[in-house]
């Protein structure tokens, strides 16, 4: 079968037709450049969770190994809000989110970048709480810094990672080698397309008793 060579070219008018595509994004502030498939995203945008959506948006497209985002967030003079709004704009939402657990969670808020420290037994939770606090109003940014640290026996956790693996639709499994030390993971091999990379990687953090995920799968569309 013959290999399907994808220019840079190709590859950046397919994002720009991904983003022109996705409603959440403003596709006409936004500049793609294309290098080895690597995608780097600049320009403007009125708010994190649209730079957000144009990054998940770019890891959709057939072609991409990899995307700095170097989009910058500058928020209308209506969004603007102080730290400490912010702040306890957050904990509410981390109450009010069920799958959070906000009383193991700590906020800090600096110039609108808010960081998420704690340390919780599952992955969900880690996203839950991100997800929480990504798309409030005058926030620039988030860094979650939170640690899983489950209470299981780390014994089964490859087994189960190769069943889900063995499952999923959107996976090659056979492409990908799987290693676990403890509740590290290590994942390795080809996969045919970024979204493809992304979706091993969310399927071993679901993995009971996994706590770190690398991830050195490379994309060769």
């Amino acid at each position: 079968m013959a290999t399907v060579t994808i220019t840079d070219s190709e590859t950046q008018q397919d994002v720009l037709r991904e983003l022109e595509w996705e409603p959440s994004v403003d596709a006409a502030h936004i500049g793609v450049a294309v290098k080895n498939g690597v995608v780097a995203l600049s320009g403007q945008v009125s708010s994190y969770a649209e730079k957000f959506a144009a990054e998940k948006a770019a890891k959709r497209v057939y072609g991409v190994r990899a995307i700095a985002n170097d989009i910058q967030v500058k928020l209308p003079g209506s969004s603007e809000r102080t730290d400490e709004d912010i702040a306890a704009a957050a904990v509410n939402a981390l109450n009010s989110n069920s799958l959070a657990p906000a009383d193991k969670i700590k906020v800090t808020v600096s110039r609108g970048w808010v960081t998420l420290e704690g340390q919780v037994e599952w992955q969900y939770e880690k996203d839950a709480a991100e997800n929480s606090v990504r798309y409030m109003t005058g926030v620039l940014g988030v860094s979650n810094l939170i640690t899983v640290r489950p209470r299981i026996a780390p014994g089964e956790i490859k087994s189960k990672i190769e069943q889900a693996f063995k499952r999923s639709a959107e996976l090659d499994a056979n492409r990908i080698t799987i290693d676990v030390n403890g509740g590290k993971v290590t994942l390795r091999g080809t996969v045919r397309s970024w979204a493809e990379r992304e979706e091993a990687e969310r399927e071993a953090w679901a993995a009971p008793g996994v706590w770190n995920v690398e991830n050195h799968i490379t994309v060769e569309p």
